[in-house]
């Protein structure tokens, strides 16, 4: 990034914050064609679920039972009329990815343990005040929305936003600070012109009680 301005002071780059492995490099569309495939491929299990009313269970029991007599049948075929079998590839789960995967499910699981522990504890009112915002507008949302809709939209903002903000993030940070900034300013403007009026007029209010008080023949 150009600027030397960041939104939080932050001092890592995104995709580092993001892990800074494969998953990041799928998050920010370094792996462009496995990032529109699980784009493409979501959208069509949501096109499904919504249209013909299948379960996740019966849609995918189904596609692995017509897949398996498919090339359970092209096989035999095969080894009957002396032909090549099914082109299958060699599918295969690294550890390298399985490594990075479980690293980053476990720092954000530790991170929201940590969360829930210290609202329970009590230790921070704005981090509970935050959680409960947040909790109540997926609560709204949730209400407005069906799950699978729910998850495909969070999926989409997931792969999309974070690239597209690295992709413009001069120009994002630039105008959020700049409009944070205006924000500052206008709240002190209303802290003087405002608050300050009603914190002396208060002060008076309670000058003056006390004033009465004082010329009372009794005291209350």
């Amino acid at each position: 990034m150009g600027s030397s301005a960041r939104l939080f002071n932050r001092q890592r780059t995104l995709h580092e914050i993001l892990g800074g492995g494969q998953v990041a490099d799928l998050i920010l569309w370094r792996r462009k064609n496995l990032t529109v495939w699980i784009l493409l491929v979501t959208l069509a299990a949501w096109v499904v679920f919504e249209r013909s009313g299948y379960t996740l269970l019966s849609l995918v029991s189904n596609v692995l039972l017509l897949l398996i007599v498919i090339l359970f049948l092209w096989a035999k075929s095969a080894a009957i009329l002396n032909r090549p079998a099914p082109p299958l590839p060699h599918l295969h789960l690294s550890e390298e990815m399985a490594n990075e995967m479980t690293t980053f499910i476990r720092s954000r699981v530790n991170d929201l343990f940590s969360v829930s522990q210290d609202i329970a504890m009590g230790k921070d009112s704005r981090l509970f005040l935050k959680v409960a915002a947040c909790l109540w507008i997926i609560s709204v949302v949730g209400g407005l929305t069906d799950f699978l809709t729910l998850a495909y939209t969070s999926l989409f903002i997931v792969l999309t936003v974070p690239a597209l903000y690295e992709r413009y993030e001069d120009y994002i940070d630039r105008y959020v600070l700049k409009g944070y900034s205006k924000l500052c300013l206008l709240y002190v403007k209303i802290n003087e012109e405002y608050v300050s009026r009603v914190r002396i007029i208060g002060e008076i209010v309670i000058v003056s009680l006390r004033d009465v008080t004082d010329l009372l023949p009794f005291k209350m």
